[in-house]
């Protein structure tokens, strides 16, 4: 009889190890990979793709005053076309939380579409993080931004915006706007960010600002559209692109 009972014991320790077993394992098989998501090598975690990342916001708060000291994000992408070529660095100010790779890697992406200044093979746009840049796009908070923008007699505080510091090699992107966005484009997160690149660039090129004439009508990149998409009653859409029909 001691046997028996001492094997039922057994038996049913063993079993309760199995519940508890299964259930550890039913929750790691609920935390499935979205579509496009890629598992890591950590258990219970996932890698996003690029266009995962950018359609994200990030926590930033807007009145954020960094460190005011940069960090140039290490590597190199070379300019992918024949035309004019311009070379630019990307500094991202330190202590802010944000992903740097991911910032440069937009960058890239971003200038050599077709559909920004690189259309028609006319620019090709070359990352290096040492040597001489002919401009530095640069990751601020929006203190740090505004003291810079500042040295070429441009006020970022009112609207809390991004600005090219022409005086300066920087051309600023408020890395508040970056994490957040605008009212202007709501939850489109990715394409306000390529819109910033865009406008800013634009600027560095020698574009100034422009507005949509007609209601319905794609506004200009070159469009304050962090600030309106509207304007003396005509009605424009968000467009992130200088040549958006590419």
């Amino acid at each position: 009889m001691l046997a028996v009972i001492v094997a039922g014991q057994v038996a049913k320790s063993q079993d309760d190890g199995g519940t508890q077993s299964r259930s550890a394992s039913g929750q790691a098989g609920d935390a499935r990979p979205e579509a496009g998501q890629t598992p890591s090598s950590s258990p219970g975690t996932v890698t996003l793709s690029y266009e995962q990342k950018m359609d994200r916001t990030y926590p930033l708060s807007a009145t954020l005053k960094g460190s005011g000291k940069f960090e140039a994000v290490p590597g190199f992408a070379k300019a992918p076309g024949t035309g004019r070529k311009y070379t630019y660095r990307v500094d991202v100010e330190q202590g802010m939380g944000l992903d740097g790779e991911l910032f440069a890697e937009a960058v890239q992406k971003t200038l050599n579409d077709d559909r920004s200044w690189a259309h028609g093979g006319a620019r090709t746009f070359e990352r290096i993080s040492s040597g001489k840049p002919d401009f530095v796009i640069t990751l601020a908070s929006p203190g740090t931004t505004a003291q810079w923008c500042a040295k070429s007699g441009l006020d970022t505080t009112e609207d809390n915006v991004s600005c090219d510091s022409a005086s300066t090699e920087r051309v600023m992107i408020n890395a508040y706007r970056w994490a957040q966005g605008s009212k202007t484009y709501g939850d489109k997160i990715h394409p306000y960010r390529q819109m910033l690149i865009n406008h800013e660039v634009g600027h560095r090129l020698g574009y100034g600002h422009v507005s949509c004439q007609k209601s319905g009508e794609l506004a200009p990149v070159m469009q304050q559209q962090t600030k309106f998409l509207d304007h003396d009653g005509i009605h424009c859409l968000p467009n992130p692109w200088p040549y958006p029909r590419s």
